[in-house]
């Protein structure tokens, strides 16, 4: 099979993996690279799947996820016009193939894949999509898997700049990773944090849990300041108001799933009950992206 193609393939099946199901296959042809500068040579890049976040040093670059592989040639030419220097580190914040999918592409380039132990171990044995059942296969090519792990924290460094990396245990995954560049006061969440027309995804079927969604967030909060430029997992910039919004968010919609348990209710009487009407509202979710998310919070809080 031609490359290319499977690639695209693969990309289709990530996003399933990633909680895109129902999801038309991109025209990855057609995405388009926004970068947005954050200053201190730091800067969100937007294009098909999650954001990145790009910290350009004196000899070498950090960029935070990869989003899809059919993108990898977008991508480098994104940081290539705000630094000349080569991506030396490519940090995951989590397994999911819309931010890992160009692993393997820009290790071959030179950079060194990054992320917490568990990022390597998911993608090497192939994951199961708890709501849908939709199965991603282990990664053929071995260069998308991470040599360099950590279990809770690790300090990156390229000339004139430095990343801490630091795990949230059970939260968006079993293997979240944010990064902080403190010297540019920017934070990259992973998918802890979604914002937009959509909630975000608990992969309970990997680890994931809404307790620690919102332990993350709390974190988040506790280390940015009024300044802080927040780079989520997917959706706009934000700052430490829009996280605390978003934690309200998580606390309202757990607690009102958690009371439907407590009545005895299956999940879907809870479901049925639209627990989330209001917030689905706000955000512009829909009816479907409102029942996963309760069923989501459910199987978190039941185990």
């Amino acid at each position: 099979m031609n490359q290319s193609i499977r690639r695209t393939l693969l990309a289709g099946a990530f996003m399933l993996a990633a909680g895109y199901a129902g999801a038309q296959q991109p025209d990855f042809s057609k995405v388009e690279i926004k970068t947005t500068d954050l200053g201190n040579r730091t800067y969100m890049l937007e294009g098909q799947g999650g954001n990145i976040t790009v910290a350009a040093g004196d000899d070498g670059v950090i960029m935070v996820d990869g989003q899809f592989a059919p993108l990898h040639d977008k991508i480098k030419a994104a940081v290539a016009a705000v630094s000349k220097e080569p991506i030396r580190y490519l940090v995951n914040t989590h397994f999911h193939g819309d931010h890992t999918g160009g692993n393997a592409g820009f290790a071959k380039d030179g950079a060194i894949v990054t992320a917490h132990v568990n990022v390597g171990k998911r993608l090497a044995a192939g994951t199961t999509n708890g709501l849908t059942g939709a199965k991603t296969p282990p990664v053929e090519d071995k260069q998308a898997i991470p040599t360099k792990t950590y279990t809770k924290e690790m300090k990156l460094r390229v000339k004139g700049r430095l990343a801490l990396l630091r795990h949230v245990n059970n939260a968006h995954t079993d293997g979240d990773t944010y990064v902080w560049f403190a010297d540019a006061n920017v934070l990259s969440t992973g998918d802890i944090v979604t914002l937009g027309n959509r909630y975000p995804n608990i992969d309970v079927a990997n680890g994931g849990n809404i307790k620690g969604m919102i332990a993350g967030t709390d974190t988040y909060i506790k280390l940015a300041n009024d300044k802080t430029k927040i780079v989520p997992g997917h959706g706009p910039l934000t700052d430490k108001a829009g996280l605390v919004a978003y934690r309200t968010m998580l606390e309202t919609a757990r607690s009102r799933v958690a009371k439907l348990i407590g009545e005895g209710k299956s999940v879907d009487d809870a479901i049925a009950a639209k627990p989330l009407a209001d917030i689905q509202t706000k955000i512009g979710a829909n009816d479907k992206q409102s029942a996963d998310f309760v069923t989501l919070i459910y199987r978190s809080i039941k185990g």
